[in-house]
């Protein structure tokens, strides 16, 4: 698990200047924070509004990032509010809080503003519960929101805009429907029903810290779709926060809350958070829980048996998702990774297509955004897959295919960087066998589609040889094509039958 996390493929070291831009927005808008005369609750919402603004937006370009930004303390205020003022009123919060979860969840369909609006929204009103914030604390609770969402866009758009040098990639959209046919719809009811028993079942174990477990089940229910994928995150989170709290127990409960030490504590674990994110979600857990185990410190109520508290209310989070996703209109893991497998390989195509006309000297070509495109893709079906090549999964013949067409998908992808890369060298010319070899390429991608695999032409599992090096590149990209063919033949298309 360590070398996965440190070894790690990290493009332009893409990870570490999200994970040290982050540590400097957070740190900013804790110092405003602090210069405005906030109190500790002030100061520890405004940083928990800045790491959101940093985290959660992921518009694909810098300008849309920014609409979000500014939408984010215009969702989150009335939200906030209703918290406090419902602080009291037990039934009428928890109601809301429910409302709260199922708004949340739906507005994934509108792709990533409507997801991060949703997360902003959510823990704008776990804050109120973290800190056990009444009404009187909402004006100081809302100018630390407002004045930290400024503080981390004058970083992310001001200070350090990285972005700007970067192709944009749009975060894949879940798959579409309509009704309760809809994932987003399906997955809003499932993630009210889970929160609904992680609310009830929490409150038994505790009446102050219950929404632990309403936390849980939300976050398990972030960027999952299938049963299988909410299910081996919710797996991962119980693993991860396990973890922390023994962590904790070595390193934050001995520091007692002393400031200096406690606020370097949790500049590494926002760095970690940020730095694990994309790769590891048991290690990001990790980093959550020392995080709030630092936090928890600093209000001086820390000690052991509160983080036995934690773990207790986040096994039932992750039993009430798990409970949801398996009783409440359920979404199977082979729809969704059939559904991601064959956007992926559509865009193969469209990547091949576009480094063609660019070779052909069409002057618009520009493949690198399809790249990107691709490598968000791919990373929906590896977390797609995740439930079948989980180690404690027995299915041993689901789990072999599910590694070969993860294998098979990543070597297309190999391939069609180096072609891009090729294509973007100016003194690379067109040749007549490219159109050729993209035809094929076009075709084998239809076949695979459209549920024929077996109707893929056998010349592209052995393409002539080729000295070239984009023709190369194409060829490699028809052996996989043509390999996948195996793993995705009927009576399913999916590695994930049944799961």
């Amino acid at each position: 698990m360590l070398k996965r996390v440190f070894v790690a493929p990290d493009p332009g070291r893409a990870r570490l200047r999200f994970a040290a831009r982050a540590v400097l927005g957070i740190g900013l808008a804790v110092v405003v924070c602090g210069l405005a005369g906030f109190s500790l609750q002030g100061v520890v919402t405004g940083g928990l509004a800045a790491l959101l603004a940093l985290f959660t937006v992921a518009d694909p370009t810098v300008r849309a990032q920014a609409v979000t930004t500014a939408l984010l303390p215009v969702v989150g205020l009335p939200v906030l509010a209703a918290a406090a003022e419902l602080h009291a009123h037990p039934v009428a919060r928890d109601l809301v809080l429910l409302a709260v979860v199922g708004a949340g969840v739906h507005a994934r369909r509108w792709g990533p503003r409507g997801h991060s609006l949703g997360v902003f929204a959510f823990m704008t009103f776990f804050v109120v519960q973290f800190l056990h914030a009444t009404a009187e604390r909402l004006p100081e609770l809302s100018a630390a929101v407002v004045l930290s969402v400024l503080s981390a866009a004058a970083v992310r758009f001001g200070l350090w805009c990285y972005e700007r040098r970067l192709p944009p990639a749009a975060a894949p959209a879940p798959p579409g429907g309509t009704g309760l046919a809809r994932v987003t719809t399906r997955q809003a009811v499932q993630a009210v029903a889970g929160s609904a028993f992680a609310l009830a079942a929490g409150q038994l174990v505790s009446g102050q810290r219950w929404y632990w477990a309403v936390g849980a089940t939300w976050w398990i229910f972030v960027n999952t779709v299938s049963r299988g994928e909410t299910l081996v995150r919710g797996f991962r989170r119980v693993l991860g926060t396990l973890i922390g709290i023994g962590l904790g127990v070595l390193v934050a409960v001995p520091l007692h809350g002393a400031a200096a030490p406690t606020a370097v504590l949790a500049a590494v674990c926002v760095f970690g958070i940020f730095y694990t994110a994309a790769v590891s979600y048991t290690w990001m857990m990790l980093w959550v829980t020392l995080l709030a185990e630092s936090l928890y410190g600093l209000l001086g109520v820390l000690s052991p048996g509160l983080l036995a508290l934690r773990l207790a209310e986040t096994g039932v989070g992750a039993l009430g998702a798990a409970l949801a996703v398996l009783l409440v209109l359920p979404v199977t893991t082979h729809a969704v990774t059939d559904a991601w497998i064959q956007r992926a390989l559509r865009c193969v195509h469209a990547c091949t297509a576009e480094a063609a006309a660019r070779l052909a000297g069409v002057p618009d070509a520009d493949p690198a955004p399809r790249v990107a495109e691709l490598e968000q893709l791919l990373g929906r079906v590896r977390l797609s897959v995740a439930p079948l090549v989980h180690p404690l999964n027995p299915l041993l013949g689901r789990k072999r295919r599910a590694r070969r067409v993860l294998g098979l998908l990543d070597d297309c992808a190999r391939e069609i960087r180096g072609l891009v890369a090729v294509a973007a060298d100016p003194e690379a010319s067109h040749d007549a066998r490219l159109a050729a070899a993209c035809w094929r390429v076009e075709a084998a991608v239809e076949a695979l589609t459209a549920g024929r695999p077996e109707h893929m032409a056998t010349a592209a599992a052995h393409p002539p040889a080729a000295t070239e090096p984009a023709l190369a590149h194409l060829h490699g990209l028809e052996r996989a094509l043509a390999d996948l063919a195996g793993p995705l033949r009927a009576p399913s298309r999916s590695p994930l039958v049944g799961a």
